[in-house]
């Protein structure tokens, strides 16, 4: 594996599980220096260093971002991957529900973005990279609050993009379609059937299967990387071909 981010110091939210830690693992072995922001960072395999901050306290926040500054040194690269996920149509959450995926999955951004762009300013390869969804670009079936949370992310994404630039700040996202992380499974071992599920929501992914973590990492890799440096503002769907492919069914055996 390359060494393009050797020296590089990079902040991931959410980074203790799933696509987080997946990044947090990829850019570590691609030589960063990083360091997780997360409610139960204890876990975390050396060397990854982790740091206890909840997305939706501003105060937790930016003592975190404070205190993996100081460990590393500074900051170059933020992944703001932190969040959480809700089912139902709009009918089946209440208030409280919404205001609760929306303070994690859009202010934690925020929180997260502010706290860091003093140290950013001072890099002299700033990047920040943010867990969207196809749920951002894709009407799904159960998922309106969380929809509407991703939705928020992607245009939060492009503003920062436009208000950073000419600080030489990059600013993009990711756009997974279902990926296998815990999450995931547990909304899987709830199902009635969990096998049929999970052929059903690998099944409406044009290739068939569940995006791997370590698929989203490398593409959250790419984004962050100096390499891309001419890319801002983008959303890199990494979906299996969800949003753009329309494939006539299959023929029959």
């Amino acid at each position: 594996m390359s060494t393009d981010f050797a020296g590089l110091r990079t902040v991931v939210t959410g980074g203790a599980s799933g696509i987080g830690l997946a990044t947090a693992r990829h850019l570590s072995e691609r030589g960063a220096d990083v360091a997780v922001l997360d409610l139960e960072p204890g876990r975390l395999p050396p060397p990854l260093r982790g740091f206890r901050a909840d997305v939706a306290d501003d105060a937790s926040v930016r003592a975190a971002v404070a205190a993996a500054a100081a460990a590393l040194g500074g900051i170059d690269v933020l992944v703001n991957n932190a969040g959480i996920g809700a089912a139902g149509t709009v009918e089946d959450n209440d208030d409280a529900q919404w205001h609760r995926v929306l303070d994690v999955n859009v202010l934690g951004i925020v929180r997260t973005t502010r706290a860091a762009l003093p140290h950013l300013r001072e890099s002299p390869h700033p990047a920040i990279v943010n867990t969207c969804s196809i749920a951002a670009t894709a009407g799904l079936p159960q998922r309106a609050l969380y929809s509407a949370s991703k939705g928020a992310v992607l245009s939060l994404t492009l503003a920062m993009a436009a208000d950073h630039v000419r600080e030489g700040i990059r600013v993009n996202c990711v756009n997974p379609g279902t990926v296998d992380t815990p999450w995931v499974s547990r909304l899987l071992d709830a199902a009635d059937d969990p096998a049929a599920e999970r052929a059903a929501l690998g099944g409406r992914q044009p290739t068939g299967r569940l995006v791997a973590a370590e698929e989203v990492a490398a593409a959250i890799a790419h984004l962050a990387s100096p390499a891309a440096a001419s890319t801002t503002g983008t959303a890199l769907a990494v979906d299996g071909g969800m949003q753009g492919l329309r494939l006539r069914p299959a023929a029959a055996p």
